[in-house]
């Protein structure tokens, strides 16, 4: 447990949180149903062994949290992950409410499974939770580097798309394309894809001289349009090439 004040929460609780979860309980000396729940908070929490941290918060001593929270009643607690509030109640409850609020912040067999990260650690992980997010992703992206993009591609389906995903699915379709090669597929950065690259077009990378390719047939080429805009799908939004080029798209079209 540790007590937390308006000058170092952003540091002990959003920033900690990112690591593990922490729940924080927002009381005051004078409120009578926070002294009930404190001490169950505290036990049930320290059971974890560390998996979860207790934050507690005086609300009367700590005016900026509790305005961050929008508190009008206390006790109120919240459960913080990657600096997010993720779950919460407010007054008092029972020993077995608790007691399941924070078994639901701790990592489930899947998880710890999607940690490990090799490929039969990942499978396991689905048999156990089907659309487990993580283990979709990061099985996929396993996939997708080794050419295995018929099994990416139906796993990428099971769930909704994320930034991730979407830049999964363009690899895939590149490399259905053959404008992908299968040793760079399963990259995840810019610097990764054209590193090393042989210029091909005078001052131009390879990657360069595809869009510029690409960019010739548009507007009235739908293919090479999608296929333009899946090659800057692979790269980081901030990429100078994803810059440069989504302007030359843009005049192009407009």
């Amino acid at each position: 447990m540790i007590d937390v004040t308006d000058q170092d929460f952003q540091e002990r609780v959003l920033e900690a949180s990112k690591a593990h979860p922490v729940v924080v309980d927002l009381w005051a000396p004078w409120c009578g149903p926070c002294r009930q729940l404190g001490p169950i908070l505290e036990e049930v929490i320290d059971a974890t062994e560390g998996k979860v941290v207790l934050a507690k918060v005086n609300v009367d001593e700590n005016p900026q949290i509790s305005a961050r929270f929008s508190v009008q009643s206390i006790p109120a607690v919240y459960a913080i992950k990657d600096a997010k509030a993720v779950d919460g109640f407010v007054g008092a409850q029972p020993r077995q409410f608790i007691e399941n609020f924070v078994k639901g912040l701790l990592p489930s067999q899947a998880d710890m499974l999607v940690a490990l990260g090799d490929e039969s650690s990942l499978r396991y992980a689905l048999e156990l939770e089907a659309d487990h997010q993580g283990a979709i992703e990061a099985l996929s992206e396993l996939l997708v580097g080794k050419g295995v993009i018929d099994e990416a591609e139906e796993l990428i389906k099971r769930i909704p798309e994320t930034p991730r995903t979407r830049k999964l699915a363009a690899k895939c379709r590149l490399i259905r394309a053959n404008l992908l090669s299968d040793d760079v597929s399963g990259q995840n950065n810019r610097d990764e894809i054209v590193a090393n690259q042989v210029k091909s077009n005078g001052s131009l990378t390879k990657i360069e001289s595809e869009l510029e390719e690409l960019l010739a047939k548009i507007p009235g080429d739908d293919s090479a349009k999608s296929q333009f805009l899946d090659i800057l799908a692979t790269l980081e939004p901030d990429d100078p090439i994803v810059v440069s080029y989504r302007k030359k798209l843009a005049a192009k079209i407009f």
